[in-house]
């Protein structure tokens, strides 16, 4: 090796962290632009936000005691005393549905992080070190993904049992292996470039070169597909508390309210159509806020 590498290899390192550093500083224009130019994705973040905020301050915004049960009050029809009506209980539907937001944007949320951060660190070892490691990653990907995800869900919290924590610990597993694809392929992009030849040259440590140079640059596909793996997540606890294998009386989700309101749907039909409202509200936001980040943030779209 001569002499003249290791600098240049050095330049060519600063460079890559200069332009890095260059497009942090660009999120917030980036971010600007989509709510200048995509009012859908903006209003979306804002419904978002709005839930968000309602989940947080259900304490102080609910009316009721959500498990506050009067049998005299049962099935009341939506008036000035219950805003959305009551359940079968007398249970205030309003004040179970902040309360079940929380749960439910939870279930959504937490889930996803960790599915993310599973999938984003076997996807870049996959790409990075390829071989015999590539090939048990991403055959355990396939056989993640030959199942159906609301069967193989549905498998694992028959196996754990129902509750809260098994919920998140089955979507938890469920969607690593599509983020890990995804991951592997931009990290087999990534292998090609001229900056990650130099870290190899200068002798930067594998791991140093995944955390620094290959998740960072993964990190626009990542919040894109956070945003849209949390509607499937959402839409999974409801299917399950619909089931009766996700959260459990008296406790409220959004799915257990919908699945406890069936059978009074033809003449208390408020106590399931809330719920399955705000369900749609929170899925298509995020649905319709993911297609904006990804606007922004892709950078072949932005080229375009």
């Amino acid at each position: 090796m001569s002499n003249t590498q290791v600098p240049d290899a050095h330049a060519m390192l600063d460079e890559e962290l200069a332009s890095q550093i260059g497009e942090s500083e660009t999120i917030r224009d980036l971010l600007g632009r989509m709510v200048r130019e995509n009012h859908l994705a903006a209003a979306s973040a804002l419904v978002i936000l709005l839930f968000g905020l309602a989940a947080i301050c259900a304490g102080l915004l609910a009316p009721y005691d959500p498990n506050e049960v009067r049998l005299d009050q049962a099935l009341m029809a939506p008036c000035a005393e219950h805003l959305l009506g009551t359940d079968d209980a007398g249970r205030d539907v309003l004040s179970r549905l902040l309360f079940g937001s929380r749960i439910s944007l939870l279930v959504g949320i937490v889930p996803t992080l960790v599915s993310m951060a599973i999938g984003a660190a076997l996807g870049a070892v996959s790409g990075y070190f390829g071989g015999w490691i590539d090939t048990i990653i991403m055959r355990l990907a396939d056989i993640l993904l030959a199942f159906p995800s609301i069967l193989l869900v549905m498998v694992i919290m028959y196996t754990l049992g129902d509750g809260l924590l098994n919920v998140f610990i089955a979507l938890s597993m469920l969607n690593w292996a599509v983020v890990a694809r995804v991951v592997r392929a931009e990290t087999l992009h990534l292998e090609g470039t001229e900056y990650m030849e130099a870290s190899r040259v200068i002798g930067v440590s594998h791991g140093a070169s995944i955390l620094r140079h290959i998740l960072p640059n993964c990190l626009p596909i990542l919040i894109v597909l956070f945003t849209l793996a949390i509607p499937g997540s959402i839409l999974s606890e409801s299917g399950l508390s619909f089931l009766g294998l996700g959260v459990q009386p008296p406790d409220a989700s959004w799915g257990q309210m919908v699945n406890a309101g069936r059978q009074f749907l033809y003449y208390a039909p408020w106590i399931s159509l809330a719920p399955s409202a705000c369900i749609m509200l929170v899925v298509l936001a995020f649905n319709f806020l993911g297609d904006g980040l990804r606007d922004v943030l892709d950078p072949h779209l932005r080229n375009q």
